[in-house]
C-alpha cells in the first residue's frame, strides 16, 4: 500500500530514524556547522553545545571527532589557510609583474566574496590562533611570494633588491586591510577595487592613473 496525502493534504509524515553519516560525512558536517558558527560569533562566543544542536547530534559525537572546541577551530582555521594559499598560488600565471599583482589581488578578493564565511573565521582574532594558523601568517606567506616577483623587478630597474621584503609586506598589507574593508561595502565592483590597489602599488601615487584598467580582463 502506498502512502497518500491526509485528510487535510498534507504529506505523511515520514517514520524510522534518519539515516546515519559515516564517520567521515558527520566530521565533514561537524567542520562545516564549525566554520559557519566561528564566522558568525568568533571563537569565544560558540559552544560545543551550539555545534552539536546545529548538528542534530549530542556533545560527546563532538567531542570524539575533534577533543573540544579548540580542536573544531583549529582543524576550520588549517583548511581556510591552505585553501586561501592555494587560490593565491594558483592565480600567479602571467609573465609580467604587473599582472602578478593583479592576479594576486583579485585572488584574494574572489576568497573573500565566494568564501566570506572563511575569511571572516581568518580575520577574526582568537586567543588560540598560532604562529602558524592566523590571518597575519597567511598574508606572511603570501608577501614571501611577492618578495620574489619584485625582487627581480628590482633588479631590472637597478633598485635595491634588499627592499624587496618591506614593499612586499606593503603591498599584501594593503590589498588584505582593503578587502577587510570591501568585505563589508562590497561596492565598488571587484575588478575596479582590484585595479585601483594595482594602481596604487604599481604607479605610486604620483604616476596614479585617472581610470585604471585591469591588463588581463581587456581582452575579455
Amino acid at each position: 500500500m502506498t502512502d497518500s496525502p491526509s485528510a487535510n493534504g498534507a504529506a505523511p509524515a515520514k517514520t524510522g530514524s534518519r539515516v546515519r553519516m559515516s564517520a567521515a560525512q558527520r566530521r565533514e558536517q561537524l567542520i562545516a556547522i564549525g566554520r559557519e558558527l566561528f564566522a558568525e560569533r568568533g571563537f569565544d562566543a560558540t559552544s560545543i553545545e551550539e555545534v552539536a544542536a546545529r548538528a542534530k547530534v549530542s556533545k560527546p559525537v563532538v567531542y570524539e571527532h575533534f577533543g573540544g572546541k579548540e580542536g573544531l577551530y583549529a582543524v576550520v582555521v588549517d583548511r581556510e589557510v591552505r585553501a586561501l594559499l592555494d587560490r593565491i598560488t594558483n592565480a600567479l600565471t602571467a609573465g609580467h609583474p604587473r599582472e602578478l599583482l593583479e592576479q594576486a589581488a583579485l585572488a584574494l578578493l574572489d576568497y573573500i566574496e565566494s568564501e566570506t564565511a572563511g575569511f571572516r573565521v581568518l580575520v577574526r582574532e582568537s586567543p588560540l590562533m598560532s604562529a602558524t594558523g592566523n590571518f597575519s601568517s597567511v598574508m606572511n606567506d603570501v608577501a614571501h611570494q611577492v618578495e620574489h616577483i619584485l625582487g627581480a623587478e628590482f633588479k631590472t630597474r637597478g633598485y635595491d633588491p634588499k627592499l624587496a621584503e618591506l614593499y612586499s609586506q606593503a603591498l599584501v598589507g594593503m590589498v588584505a586591510l582593503t578587502g577587510r574593508w570591501w568585505l563589508e561595502v562590497r561596492k565598488p565592483r571587484k575588478d575596479t577595487v582590484a585595479a585601483h590597489l594595482v594602481n596604487l602599488a604599481w604607479n605610486g601615487l604620483s604616476h596614479l592613473e585617472a581610470k585604471p584598467v585591469l591588463l588581463t580582463r581587456r581582452a575579455k
